[in-house]
């Protein structure tokens, strides 16, 4: 799959993560845990430096590997403020698209963006159908986000929750090409 390592979305610019990024990736999630904890299990028991550098050296073999393609998210004065990611878990024909935004900058559109711009480049690559958002719903952040780019809900599911602020609902959204 040839998924471009840097993306323009206005005011925004997605890396392919890069290690040297780790501090400020490790900061970003720490002061972003409370609204991150309730829904992200990876941030249940805190984010240090060693979490930032796991995922980083994860990210950069999972690209490697062709499975997941995971972003930094910067600002065009270069503020990192947050993560997205491509993922081919569920099968061929199909992205999913995960993604967290550092709290200072949670509402004023920027996920969005980055959300609709993915998605945009997800659908032009050989053999993608669809890109499909998955959350909980008690997740109503990442629900406005999904609904705000143009994701419909095509299913929901039962399943165990894996964070405190989860229920038992998974809502799947869906874009087509």
């Amino acid at each position: 799959m040839d998924v471009p390592e840097m993306i323009n979305a206005g005011e925004l610019v997605l890396k392919r993560w890069e290690p040297a990024w780790a501090v400020e990736a490790a900061d970003a999630v720490s002061e972003s845990l409370p609204e991150f904890q309730p829904f992200l299990p990876w941030a249940v028991d805190g984010y240090g430096l060693d979490q930032s550098r796991a995922f980083i050296e994860m990210s950069v073999d999972s690209w490697d590997a062709g499975t997941e393609f995971n972003y930094a998210v910067f600002t065009t004065i270069g503020e990192l403020i947050g993560s997205i990611g491509l993922m081919t878990r569920l099968g061929p024909g199909t992205l999913e698209i995960g993604y967290w935004i550092r709290t200072p900058f949670a509402g004023r559109g920027h996920m969005t963006a980055a959300v609709t711009v993915l998605t945009r480049v997800a659908l032009t690559l050989d053999g993608v159908e669809r890109v499909v958002v998955r959350f909980d719903e008690a997740n109503k952040a990442s629900a406005a986000v999904a609904a705000k780019a143009g994701f419909t809900e095509v299913d929901r599911s039962r399943r165990e929750p894996t964070a405190p602020g989860e229920t038992e609902i998974l809502v799947t959204t869906e874009r087509r090409s």
